[in-house]
């Protein structure tokens, strides 16, 4: 499944919010101020390892250069049992270490699928008093984004390639999978990721990736008027939707509507 179309970023209205919207920026975060303590910090499974490919592993080091003999005969001799046992301790050492690397270095940014969630509002949007960004995903860095997994179950990891330096976009799709999986009791947040390496820097989008801007039911009027403002000033191609609580079903309904400024409305007559 490709990134979709249109990928969405529930915002509470606040100056970081509004400075970052000026700046026409978005900010990577640091997972570990995440509200679920699984996230980013689980522990990967170690998947099970075949007599087939102990022998494997087994060749590669024998074939090493910089093996000493003792170490050669050592390994050799290694009953498949033991061996396997060693291997699975080093590589979950290995993927910790990647994992603690990652969470202290890199940062993310959260977008989702939907636009219309209840509880999505409600935990990112402001409580309904917030507004919700529409980014164009064909432009940078929204191009990037993973889609999480939900799942009831740590991701499974093959242990081998890690401790035989087989860099790979397999290998890289295991690790990766470390930050973008979650419990499925998140499953509504329908959630995708863009990851990057380094933690609290700020990324300038281009003014086309912005199209749209949802506003929350509870938003008040001002601050709907500050927004449009500044969206005004700078990308007059975005469109806005006024939110509203559905009178038949548990969602959020969304009307577009055109804002004109109040010196322009004035000067169109518009104003009694």
């Amino acid at each position: 499944m490709g990134i979709p179309q249109k990928l969405y970023k529930y915002e509470s209205f606040n100056e970081l919010s509004l400075r970052n919207l000026k700046r026409q920026a978005i900010y990577f975060s640091s997972p570990r101020g995440f509200n679920d303590p699984y996230d980013c910090a689980i522990t990967a499974e170690i998947d099970d390892i075949k007599v087939e490919q102990i022998d494997s592993f087994k060749k590669y080091f024998l074939g090493k250069k910089n093996i000493s003999a003792q170490d050669r005969i050592t390994l050799d001799s290694y009953p498949s049992i033991d061996l396997n046992e060693i291997i699975k301790r080093n590589a979950s050492a290995a993927i910790n270490s990647f994992r603690d690397d990652f969470v202290s270095k890199s940062g993310i940014y959260c977008l989702s699928e939907t636009n219309d969630d209840l509880l999505m509002w409600s935990h990112y949007g402001g409580k309904y008093k917030g507004f919700c960004l529409e980014f164009e995903s064909q432009y940078e860095p929204f191009n990037k984004a993973r889609k999480v997994k939900y799942s009831n179950f740590m991701p499974k990891i093959n242990p081998l390639p890690i401790l035989m330096d087989q860099k790979d976009e397999k290998l890289d799709d295991q690790f990766i999978d470390l930050f973008c999986t979650k419990s499925e009791s998140w499953g509504y947040e329908k959630e995708w990721r863009v990851l990057h390496n380094e933690v609290g820097t700020s990324f300038h989008y281009v003014p086309e990736a912005l199209t749209g801007i949802y506003f929350g039911p509870e938003i008040a009027p001002e601050c709907i008027e500050i927004i449009a403002l500044i969206i005004m000033g700078q990308n007059e191609s975005v469109k806005f939707f006024r939110g509203k609580r559905s009178t038949s079903a548990f969602k959020v309904e969304f009307e577009e509507f055109n804002y004109t400024p109040y010196n322009v409305a004035k000067k169109l007559g518009l104003l009694k």
